[in-house]
């Protein structure tokens, strides 16, 4: 009987392990050997031990079909879903969950847009997606029986790919980071109810202080670094995946020689640099949306412009949905865009500069092949957006910013509330000029700093309006910057790491002296006041302070929204915030409380009860970490009984907040981290967040995560690569 159970067990295992190695073993990339594929020449791949692609080709094109396919090989998955994330299609292969994300990308009309643009992209453009696609198509159709597990868990073949495919995703990128139309809603919803010089301030769009230009990456020139060149350091904050969003990449060809991280789906390098220039992106917060609220017949589509009719047009949208029957939507497009939102007797129009025939264009190669500030500039200004700041610096010793992008220009006007779409007095004129925009080149401090604050002078030419952050992350940067000479780049990682909230030790500070002010002693209170007034402003994940002060600060947050439009108090929530709630309770203006210490207090008192409903009674026990926690994983692969969640990252407790230069939320972290030497391109640094595999059982799955975690980067490889590995291309006969 022992025997025969064993017997069983033994054929288990060894059926487990078949399964294994037929569904998540076979499909792993292939890192060495030779592939016949569609290129003109032989294109050799150097991997590296962090499993990073090194293309070397003759010709820029081969160069790019090796990309594809490389890509294809780790990150097959992510580049499917992605696409399918922008045209709405995702219901397709998961199901009923998928349907309401899909309808709203269906509204939003990507594909179409993608489509549109495609056919006005320059010559040079077009043959670089192409030769993109072929290479993934390439993978593709070799790999149909042998495909990465999620397509075999979901029970589906991806389509062939195509240039129109790598446009949405830079479109769903362009979504992801510009979508504002709903804070315009959420403002509008207030000023209805409050006070409308109130509401204004929350949403002001600086509050003072600003360090300009903006965005969340630094430039140095070498006057403040140890070996005389320039350091340039971006981090980009996004929400995190497994696997990452980035992909490591280094392409060289004829003129082309960059490396730094891609985007799957799209070619070329998007930030990193070449022989000659660095440079860094990062997302600029202004305005590329409005809504307009149309006079417009839902049953004919006919909408009052202008003193005159004219008839939306009908784009008929079909949602296949897997396990049901499909999904039709009728969406009515007006001259401002696609109608978003119908009922309750109003009719909201989304104008997006997405949506403008033609306005996509694909320039990273421009970017990749760029050798001066001027040449750069060039490529700056022919990108559509999102609109991003960027830091430059190159080998001669400069460095430089810019904002790039199509930002509109209004008819005086702001965009931030729907505005009336029968009025030809809120069109756009255009979008404001390149050189118009901010920028600055060898400023005299020889800093350049950027964290997402707005970078538009008060006394600038057109109307601003934009999410743009608080000023917390940038002074705390330039503080750091500031405070010592020759930097070198590996001490760039403790910059940024660093997890210091000025804003939170200030709040905390003003519920300390209200306390000591009006309460004397409170027993209830006494041992939160105690972690408050000994904490330094690290948002550590083992301290306790943090994770009172930062629910005090949603509290204090909520009362000023309350104090402002009342009822409203749980949806306001504004990037600036902390520095417009700094600047109110520094200067504490009659009018919005009675008593400031008191309400301090309350939030204290409530923040307190929180805490210890969420973590115990004991303040003493109490750790940031365990309220700030990072779950990682793929969304198929987390779905398997039993297994999925051993390829889980986390949950894992995380320091930094909304406001360290380490901008760590539940939703937001940084999503990559480098730091350039122009003149010395070996002594760069680069890391991911998690791997450059989606892989599962990829050695490279998640084996940057650990490093990533405690801090700690890589060489980035580029003039001498130490190949762990080589894969060669050779042309298909």
């Amino acid at each position: 009987m022992v025997a025969a159970v064993n017997w069983v067990i033994a054929c288990l295992v060894v059926v487990a392990l078949a399964l294994v190695y037929w569904f998540a073993w076979r499909p792993l990339p292939q890192r060495s050997g030779t592939i016949m594929a569609p290129v003109s020449q032989s294109v050799r791949v150097e991997f590296d031990r962090l499993g990073e692609p090194h293309i070397h080709a003759v010709t820029e094109e081969d160069a790019l079909v090796a990309q594809g396919y490389v890509t294809a090989q780790d990150r097959l998955w992510q580049m499917d879903t992605l696409r399918r994330a922008a045209a709405g299609e995702v219901a397709e292969i998961a199901g009923p969950v998928a349907l309401e994300n899909d309808r709203e990308a269906r509204l939003l009309g990507l594909r179409r847009a993608a489509e549109a643009d495609y056919l006005k992209l320059p010559a040079a453009q077009r043959a670089e997606l192409a030769a993109y696609a072929r290479g993934v198509n390439a993978f593709i159709s070799t790999h149909l029986k042998n495909l990465p597990l999620e397509f075999t868990l979901l029970g589906y073949q991806p389509r062939p790919w195509s240039a129109v495919d790598s446009i949405l995703i830079g479109l769903q990128m362009f979504r992801t980071l510009t979508s504002s139309w709903k804070t315009e809603l959420r403002k509008r919803d207030m000023l209805r109810h409050g006070d409308p010089k109130k509401v204004d301030l929350l949403f002001a769009i600086r509050a003072g202080n600003e360090v300009r230009p903006g965005s969340n990456a630094w430039a140095i020139a070498g006057s403040r670094t140890r070996s005389g060149h320039p350091l340039l350091s971006n981090d980009m904050h996004l929400e995190p995946t497994l696997p990452g969003i980035w992909y490591m990449t280094h392409l060289q060809a004829g003129n082309l020689d960059v490396a730094g991280v891609s985007l799957p789906g799209t070619p070329g390098v998007l930030v990193g640099h070449n022989q000659r220039i660095a440079w860094g992106f990062t997302n600029s917060g202004f305005d590329v949306q409005d809504l307009y609220i149309e006079k417009l017949d839902q049953r004919t589509g006919r909408y009052l412009y202008d003193g005159h009719i004219e008839q939306a047009r009908p784009d008929v949208e079909l949602i296949r949905v897997k396990g049901r029957a499909p999904v039709e939507m009728l969406v009515w497009v007006t001259r401002h865009g696609p109608v978003i939102r119908a009922g309750s007797g109003e009719t909201l129009a989304l104008r997006w500069t997405v949506q403008d025939p033609g306005i996509f264009q694909f320039p990273l190669l421009d970017f990749d092949k760029a050798q001066n500030w001027d040449e750069f500039q060039a490529a700056m200004s022919r990108f559509p957006g999102p609109a991003q700041n960027v830091v430059y610096a190159d080998a001669g010793g400069n460095i430089g910013y810019h904002v790039m992008g199509k930002l509109p220009k209004r008819r005086g006007y702001r965009g931030d509330v729907p505005v009336d779409g029968s009025s030809a007095g809120y069109d756009w004129d255009g979008y404001i000029p390149f050189d118009q925009l901010p920028s600055a080149f060898n400023p005299p401090s020889g800093m350049i700093v950027t964290a997402n604050q707005d970078p538009f002078p008060k006394d600038y030419p057109y109307p601003v309006n934009g999410d743009f952050a608080s000023n917390a992350r940038a002074r705390q940067i330039l503080n750091r910057l500031s405070a010592r000479q020759g930097w070198e780049p590996e001490q760039m990682l403790s910059v940024q790491t660093d997890v210091y909230s000025p804003w939170l030790l200030f709040l905390a500070k003003q519920i300390v002296a209200a306390y000591d002010k009006r309460s004397g002693n409170s027993p209830a209170l006494e041992e939160a006041v105690s972690l408050l007034r000994a904490w330094n402003g690290q948002m550590d994940k083992d301290l306790a302070a943090p994770f009172l002060a930062e629910l005090a600060y949603r509290y204090v947050r909520k009362a000023f929204a309350e104090s402002a439009a009342p009822g409203a108090g749980e949806s306001y929530e504004y990037q600036i915030a902390p520095s417009v709630l700094e600047k109110l309770l520094r200067e504490r203006p009659a009018g919005w409380f009675p008593d400031y210490d008191g309400m301090l207090l309350q939030a204290l008192v409530d923040a307190n009860e929180e805490a210890g409903r969420i973590q115990g009674h004991d303040p003493k026990r109490w750790r940031y970490g365990a309220s700030l926690r990072a779950l990682i994983y793929d969304p198929v692969v987390h779905q398997i009984p039993l297994l999925g969640k051993y390829f889980d990252i986390g949950p894992v407790p995380m320091s930094g907040s909304g406001t360290t230069v380490k901008q760590t939320t539940p939703n937001l972290m940084p999503s990559m981290r480098m730091t350039a030497e122009p003149g010395a391109w070996d002594h760069s640094l680069l890391n991911e967040l998690t791997g450059e595999s989606g892989q599962i059982l990829s050695r490279h799955f998640r084996d940057q995560w650990r490093d990533y975690y405690a801090g700690r980067s890589y060489p980035m490889e580029f003039q001498r690569v130490e190949a762990a590995s080589t894969l060669t291309f050779t042309p298909s006969r």
